[in-house]
């Protein structure tokens, strides 16, 4: 990836189109924004691959991340708690947990930062 400096903050095209990162959210997305939703994202898509794989009817899939990060060492993230909402029909608790389990173990993104960021999952299912 290649990053241009802007007058504020920096861009990068990519296939989907042209990334503007930045410090200030009046010029682009916050650095921390954009690893908290990548690890997220990636952890939520690599659910819901395993869900399917288990051929579990899954309708939809709802995330929430809560960040918690250290003023008095450069603010950086400590933590991420990932809610899940998953609906669908006649989903086992126990299955969905395991489920849970292996994509945090699979998520390419929360494992490269499993030494530095502690990630934890719930979730929930309704019907």
């Amino acid at each position: 990836m290649k990053f241009n400096m802007r007058e504020v903050g920096f861009s990068t095209e990519l296939e989907y189109g042209e990334l503007h990162v930045s410090g200030n959210e009046q010029y682009g997305f916050r650095p921390y924004q954009l690893m908290v939703s990548s690890i997220a994202v990636c952890s939520g898509g690599v659910l819901r691959t395993i869900l399917q794989k288990k051929r579990m009817l899954v309708e939809d899939i709802s995330l929430t991340a809560e960040v918690t990060r250290n003023e008095k060492e450069a603010n950086r993230i400590e933590k991420i708690q990932i809610h899940y909402v998953i609906k669908g029909k006649d989903l086992a608790h126990d299955k969905v947990e395991q489920a849970v389990e292996l994509a945090k173990k699979n998520c390419p993104m929360v494992q490269s930062v499993k030494d530095s960021i502690e990630v934890t999952e719930t979730f929930e299912i309704v019907e």
